[in-house]
């Protein structure tokens, strides 16, 4: 029988590509970057050429291994789309992922058009950072997710802004001239923690990470207990318990993209971006009617 080229190893060096490196691939797929390395070593062993070579403390790809990638990515294509037409368990499941902070809005109304659209199958949801929820799709555990991107460098579809806004609780009073702002954050990385140490920093403020937090939950608390102030994107009303700042710099708008894993039914992404332009929509619609 022929040789064959091993899926495992071949999502493992597309993901070298993706991740931008051997560590990131690593973290990314969860295994030891030893096991990377051997995955890729598999590799050129199989078609008996290097396929990525040392270029100062950075890994570039030969030109053997630039047309392995794109042989890969077609190969995992067609091999992730045969396995979700053949998993019965799967067809009858959408795995809908959300960022905490789009959650409480977005999400009810996203899983209601779904079930609506697909009543036949069942509709599971997970919440978690974007950093993950991007990770996760790519690997094809969940089919679809809304993720925050403050640059708009995430891949997937932009579907609407939210504005960011400064939050505190209402007794909270700011710092006296020349002392550092409190800031209370998710722990990184962080986009928003990264735009308001930004804004910040132009208008020469010091600042102090009074709290962190890997959950909007723990976020919300402790700018809530008056640890200091926080930046959150806001898709309808204020958190209980906290009020907006207007008196620090204007932060501007933050990115809502719907990323989709590879292989996923175009009539599930479809209705689901159908959903996302509805809800920003009437957003849009509320915005112009108040200003």
């Amino acid at each position: 029988m022929a040789e064959t080229l091993d899926i495992i190893q071949l999502r493992t060096f597309v993901a070298i590509d993706e991740c931008g490196g051997f560590g990131r691939a690593a973290v990314a797929l969860h295994m030891s970057q030893p096991t990377v390395s051997q995955h890729v070593r598999s590799l050129e062993k199989r078609l008996q050429q290097p396929l990525v070579e040392r270029d100062g403390r950075r890994a570039r790809f030969t030109l053997a291994g630039e047309k392995l990638l794109a042989e890969a990515r077609r190969i995992l294509a067609v091999h992730d789309e045969a396995l979700a037409r053949l998993d019965v368990t799967r067809a009858r499941t959408i795995v809908v992922g959300s960022t905490e902070t789009a959650a409480e809005q977005i999400l009810p109304e996203l899983l209601g058009t779904l079930l609506r659209a697909f009543p036949d199958r069942q509709v599971q949801f997970h919440i978690d950072r974007s950093t993950k929820m991007t990770d996760a799709v790519t690997k094809g555990t969940i089919d679809l997710a809304v993720v925050l991107d403050t640059g708009s460098t995430v891949a997937g579809v932009e579907v609407g802004e939210l504005p960011l806004n400064w939050y505190a609780s209402p007794s909270w009073q700011p710092p006296g001239h020349g002392e550092a702002v409190p800031l209370v954050a998710y722990v990184e990385p962080c986009g928003m923690r990264q735009r308001a140490l930004q804004e910040l920093g132009d208008i020469g403020a010091r600042v102090d990470i009074a709290a962190e937090s890997g959950s909007l939950e723990g976020v919300i608390a402790a700018a809530r207990a008056g640890l200091g102030v926080a930046v959150l994107p806001t898709a309808g009303r204020a958190p209980a318990g906290l009020v907006v700042r207007r008196d620090f710099p204007d932060l501007g708008r933050i990115f809502v993209r719907l990323i989709t894993r590879r292989g996923l039914e175009p009539d599930v992404e479809q209705a689901a971006l159908a959903s996302l332009d509805g809800f920003f929509a009437v957003r849009r619609h509320i915005h112009a009617v108040s200003a």
